[in-house]
């Protein structure tokens, strides 16, 4: 198994890790995609026929026309504490999925998160969201490891990972998708969906932000949904 020596920069990371040939992946794309025009056909029937309680003008977040239960679940945070459905209640969350050798997307994202959360700290509201990355890789992504990870891009951040059975449990109540396969030299490769989902204060699932993440468009749709919050 590949490991990560030290932590540095984003492109450290991606130096280790070899891309996913495109024929291997070919299905798991269409699957990808699939899953996105389902999802966007839902929110579109479901904002056009069902009503919503008015809410803030949002620019990059999409909210589901009515929040979604999720599933009592418990994942293991890097810092030896459990992660469990009672740590996304009281605020708002953005949970993403990735995994500590994803080569481009994941530090990318977390990268636009990162400054995200800058922004909100600036305005006081850091106690009022919080940021999870969760691994889908937990056989490589050691408490060490992934917390080392999320750490280099913000020590606020909650890094945490579980059995094949809980990730795959939760992944499908929050509507992502994940596959982690061995090719035939043996390299472990995995493909994740890219949005990252919204959990509100009541700890259900409220929507979702879609890639590309624009920080200023996020920074402002948190900053009014925190504002809209009970």
């Amino acid at each position: 198994m590949d490991s990560i020596a030290s932590i540095g920069e984003a492109e450290r990371y991606n130096e280790r890790m070899t891309l996913s040939a495109a024929a291997s992946h070919r299905s798991f794309v269409w699957v990808i995609l699939a899953a996105a025009l389902a999802a966007a056909v839902g929110l579109w029937l479901g904002n056009r026929y069902y009503s919503r309680p008015a809410g803030p003008a949002l620019t990059a977040a999409v909210l589901y026309p009515q929040p979604r239960a999720v599933p009592e679940f418990t994942l293991q945070r890097a810092d030896g504490q459990p992660l469990t459905l009672a740590n996304w209640k009281g605020h708002w969350n953005v949970v993403y999925f990735g995994y500590v050798s994803c080569p481009d997307v994941c530090p990318t994202t977390l990268q636009s998160f990162k400054q995200v959360w800058k922004v909100l700290g600036e305005r006081g509201l850091s106690d009022r969201v919080q940021i999870d990355f969760i691994s889908v890789d937990p056989q490589r992504d050691t408490p060490e490891v992934l917390g080392k990870y999320v750490a280099f891009f913000s020590p606020d951040f909650i890094a945490a990972t579980g059995s094949q059975e809980q990730l795959t449990r939760l992944t499908r109540a929050l509507g992502i998708i994940f596959s982690r396969t061995t090719n035939a030299d043996g390299a472990i490769e995995v493909d994740h969906s890219g949005s990252a989902v919204l959990i509100d204060p009541q700890g259900r699932l409220a929507g979702l932000f879609r890639p590309p993440f624009a920080v200023p468009a996020m920074v402002e749709d948190l900053s009014a949904l925190v504002a809209g919050a009970p």
